[in-house]
């Protein structure tokens, strides 16, 4: 049956008064309303401050005594989740099971539009039980609207395992309500084209990913001052920064720490 149900009173589907006649501005006028409009991502990011915190710090825990980290999203964000689990091996040199990215769909989804596949609660508690998720592990539902089945089922799916669950979402809970841990609302407001959330929702969204999964990884001692002291060296680039962080730590030359380098490497 077509699911005819009423969106439009959520914050993410309202229309934004101050982009109303998009269609007639020069382009030097629309990238100043973006640049107008995306302030408020760092507004709500502020204002959810706290709970980013404890999000963080009970991560943090639950890695530390062994248990995984999990983002569940579809469309928009399900990408922001896999592409934030994917750069944590690189920069923190962590296991690829150690944070891991679910989005409806599978891997198709992240190349080609899969949103019909969001609509099936059963899937996102599948996925749920296909990782064999447990009390150790962090589940965080990302939805813009805060209303995909997909992430719903999933969260609901880790709850009933035990795990901590935290919802991401750019509604506020008088609009959308549900039983999670930590409550994550990022109000950024309608967006520049009305209910496009990969505009500003997607850039809070990712705001927020970069603050929790880089303070989870300097609570398990991945970073040094703020230094990446855990990367692994793979190519060029890493190879420069890791002999640059040796030399500013340890007062060597660049040959010096070239050589303690490759020490630590056949170790």
């Amino acid at each position: 049956m077509t699911d005819l149900a009423e969106r439009g009173h959520l914050l993410t589907e309202q229309v934004n008064l101050n982009s109303q006649n998009l269609d007639q501005m020069s382009a030097v006028e629309i990238v100043d309303l973006f640049n107008q409009e995306d302030a408020h991502t760092i507004a709500a990011i502020a204002n959810a401050r706290l709970l980013l915190a404890e999000a963080i710090e009970r991560t943090a825990q639950a890695l530390h005594q062994g248990g995984r980290l999990f983002y569940v999203g579809a469309g928009t964000s399900g990408r922001l989740g896999v592409l934030d689990a994917a750069e944590c091996p690189p920069t923190f040199c962590t296991p690829p099971e150690l944070v891991q990215g679910i989005i409806a769909g599978g891997a198709g989804a992240l190349v080609r539009s899969s949103e019909g596949l969001e609509d099936r609660a059963e899937d996102g508690s599948q996925a749920i039980a296909q990782r064999h998720i447990t009390n150790l592990d962090v589940v965080v539902g990302i939805t813009a609207g805060g209303t995909t089945p997909y992430v719903q089922g999933g969260l609901r799916a880790a709850r009933q395992r035990g795990a901590t669950t935290v919802f991401i979402a750019c509604v506020p809970q008088t609009q959308v309500r549900l039983e999670v841990d930590v409550d994550i609302r990022l109000l950024v407001g309608p967006e520049i084209l009305a209910g496009s959330t990969r505009l500003k929702a997607g850039t809070v969204t990712k705001l927020a990913l970069n603050i929790l999964s880089t303070g989870v990884m300097v609570k398990l001692g991945k970073v040094y001052g703020n230094r990446m002291v855990d990367v692994a060296v793979t190519n060029s680039k890493l190879l420069d920064r890791a002999l640059r962080i040796l030399q500013d730590l340890t007062d060597l030359d660049r040959a010096a720490a070239n050589l303690l380098l490759e020490k630590a490497i056949v170790r």
